[in-house]
C-alpha cells in the first residue's frame, strides 16, 4: 500500500469517527465512556495522518 492510499484510508477513517462521534454527541442517553474512546481514537487517527504527512513532504 502506498503511502497516499495509507493516507486517504486514514483520512477516511478519521470523517468516520467524526460522524460517529457527533452522532453519539447528539444521542440523548450518550455515553460519556464511549465518546471519549472515539475522540481518543480520532486524535489518534489525526496524529498519524500528521506524521505520515510530514514524512512525505521530508
Amino acid at each position: 500500500m502506498s503511502i497516499q492510499s495509507h493516507l486517504t484510508e486514514l483520512e477516511r477513517k478519521h470523517q468516520a469517527l467524526e460522524r460517529e462521534i457527533e452522532a453519539e454527541r447528539i444521542h440523548p442517553s450518550s455515553d460519556s465512556l464511549k465518546l471519549a474512546e472515539l475522540k481518543r481514537r480520532k486524535l489518534s487517527l489525526k496524529d498519524e495522518i500528521v506524521r505520515l504527512r510530514e514524512e512525505t513532504i521530508h
